[in-house]
């Protein structure tokens, strides 16, 4: 079989049909309410594409090849579903033993759960942020691009972000709270799929294309009953803690039903979301119905929030390529390629971590975290998951990527 073209017509085609179906003012919109994936995004700022055919299997599918299947995912346009998602996280955290909590405390967001202080436990910004870790299920509904719903189920309560046209609304039935905020734009300025669904992982890992990846079609699955392929991305890189992400394309629709992505040390995966069932019927207009209920705390969305997210939108550009991002970080510069990438950032903040008598209780908790490092760029500690890495210098660097100690070590001395 001949090779590809070019890896930037695949980029391009991509690229191409996020324009046509949601402008990246409505990303930026959206990404407010959005499970975070910037972990996922900074693993796959580029990738690129290996011709290969589907393996024979069950079920029996047509052949196509890994361009084919991209160029296919780029042009799905799926309007109405309903399902429900099953998203498992583990990125090797330790317990912080409710430490989180009252971190949170003093951000001026409240408690995420107990809606203390000025905050409100039905605020999207930070339940949503539950997904970062552990198992949750899922249920979404979308009918178009201005209405999706998503429901966070717990044992014994729910948490319900809903998007009708011009509102959202987001309601704790633990708390009987509600949070209600109004959204900037809508129709072509939103997008049309809910967040949290496989497809919001597999967009943010097929955005931008190089040649540091092997892009192949790896058989054929099930995933909540129906005919799927599987597309395969690994690191041609060696120093990245990447093994594989996995994504499992619909046969008839080509919207991503499951994504997975496992560490090169083994184990379990990192981040494992799927459906378990969906259907493309168009959800009953009930479904996306609200009406704060009775007795229900309401706190609607300040004014200032509002304007701190518009002049943060206006400001800061789509992170499309290594460049861009780092602009819209302020100050952030990005060493390396591909999969062996890090970030970097000098804070400003000389002296490092707290440590010892000097740090009292954070600071030998920190020290209970992290490695101890040195190189020609100083003395610093290293945190590590098992994904991320990040480096903190004493004289107030940061670098962070999703590569091995050794491999941010390396980027630091060279960036010295």
């Amino acid at each position: 079989m001949a090779p590809y073209e070019s890896d930037d017509a695949v980029g391009a085609a991509h690229e191409g049909a996020a324009r046509d179906g949601a402008p990246r003012s409505g990303r930026r919109k959206a990404a407010r309410y959005a499970v975070p994936v910037a972990v996922v995004g900074v693993a796959a700022a580029t990738i690129g594409l290996v011709p290969a055919l589907a393996d024979s299997g069950d079920p029996d599918l047509p052949e196509i090849t890994a361009q084919q299947l991209i160029d296919k995912m780029a042009k799905s346009d799926v309007q109405q579903l309903s399902g429900t998602v099953k998203i498992t996280t583990d990125l090797g955290l330790p317990d912080l033993g409710g430490l989180e909590d009252g971190l949170l405390s003093g951000t001026g967001d409240g408690d995420s759960h107990g809606g203390s202080g000025d905050g409100s436990s039905a605020d999207p910004r930070s339940r949503l942020t539950e997904l970062a870790s552990g198992m949750h299920t899922l249920r979404v509904a979308a009918d178009g691009p201005d209405r999706q719903k998503v429901s966070l189920l717990e044992r014994g309560a729910e948490y319900s972000l809903i998007h009708d046209g011009k509102d959202v609304w987001g309601y704790d039935s633990k708390s009987n709270e509600v949070y209600h905020s109004t959204a900037a734009g809508s129709g072509e300025d939103r997008r049309a799929e809910p967040p949290a669904t496989p497809e919001d992982f597999a967009d943010e890992a097929l955005k931008a294309v190089d040649d540091t990846t092997s892009v192949t079609v790896d058989g054929t699955a099930q995933v909540a009953g129906r005919d799927a392929y599987k597309l395969l991305i690994r690191p041609r890189q060696s120093g990245t803690t990447v093994g594989a992400i996995s994504i499992a394309v619909d046969a008839k629709t080509y919207m991503p039903l499951k994504f997975t992505l496992t560490p090169r040390s083994g184990g379990a995966a990192v981040v494992d979301a799927g459906f378990t069932q969906v259907s493309f019927a168009r959800p009953s207009a009930a479904t996306f119905d609200f009406t704060p209920p009775k007795g229900a705390k309401v706190t609607e969305e300040k004014d200032e929030e509002k304007d701190e997210e518009k002049d943060t939108a206006d400001r800061t550009p789509a992170p499309e390529h290594d460049e861009d991002l780092a602009g819209g970080l302020g100050g952030l510069e990005v060493l390396g390629k591909g999969w062996t990438s890090v970030a970097t950032v000098d804070t400003g903040a000389k002296g490092g971590l707290p440590t010892g008598s000097q740090g009292g209780d954070l600071g030998g908790f920190l020290n209970s975290l992290g490695d101890p490092v040195s190189g020609k760029f100083g003395k610093g500690t290293v945190f590590s998951t098992r994904l991320v890495n990040a480096l903190i210098t004493d004289d107030g660097k940061v670098y962070a990527g999703l590569v091995t100690k050794e491999t941010l070590v390396k980027a630091a001395d060279a960036g010295k």
